[in-house]
């Protein structure tokens, strides 16, 4: 019997001898992923797979890069990329070193097309943030108490995605912080963990009188 939960596979090493950065983890999904394919979904897992080596920090920036994008106008997706996103959190503020997500969670098919679309405009715009606004900084960030506290704050960003998903463009803002929490982590830059951090606090806010 097939079970119930499934591991995120670790792709082929690629480019070992440089550090992780942002635009790695886009060469990782625009080489891994077949853009040819005549299938019209790509599954999560896939997608998953091709940055899974990394850890939670890409797998954080992939969730939170498709919560930010028009990929969201289909029903239901940003209720569904919270709830992955809550998932992987949890995990991570668990202190698992590989996370886990259901098999029917890594079935989800992203349509290829906008998914390409999206990845070829993003490209351009992280090679010029990572040499200019990303850099190995403020690494007492990246200790585990530290990690602990970006995790609990990945998992309430996602929270309250759910109540903000009512409001037109509100899940923007949770779902902007938790890009910047993969772009902390992955580029291994605290003042970016410390910005995700204080973007979820105004995102709480401004969620708090819907939810009360």
């Amino acid at each position: 019997m097939a079970s119930a939960f499934a591991s995120i596979t670790s792709p082929p090493e690629r480019n070992a001898a440089h550090p992780d950065g942002l635009a790695d983890v886009l060469d990782e999904l625009s080489y891994n992923v077949n853009r040819d394919s005549s299938l019209n979904g790509i599954r999560l897992g896939v997608l998953l797979s091709a940055v899974g080596r990394r850890s939670y920090g890409p797998l954080l920036l992939l969730t939170g890069l498709i919560a930010i994008s028009p990929l969201t106008i289909l029903p239901f997706t940003t209720s569904i990329v919270a709830a992955i996103t809550l998932l992987i959190a949890a995990q991570m503020a668990l202190g698992l070193k590989r996370p886990w997500l259901p098999k029917r969670v890594l079935d989800i098919r992203v349509p290829r097309k906008a998914f390409f679309a999206f990845l070829d405009r993003a490209r351009p715009v992280v090679e010029r943030l990572e040499g200019d606004v990303l850099r190995q900084r403020w690494s007492f960030m990246t200790v585990p108490i530290f990690v602990n506290l970006v995790a609990l704050c990945v998992c309430a960003a996602a929270l309250i995605t759910f109540p903000l998903s009512l409001i037109p463009f509100a899940p923007f803002a949770p779902g902007l912080a938790i890009v910047l929490f993969g772009l902390g982590m992955t580029a291994r830059d605290g003042v970016w963990l410390a910005i995700g951090i204080a973007l979820t606090a105004a995102a709480l806010w401004l969620a708090v009188p819907m939810i009360l």
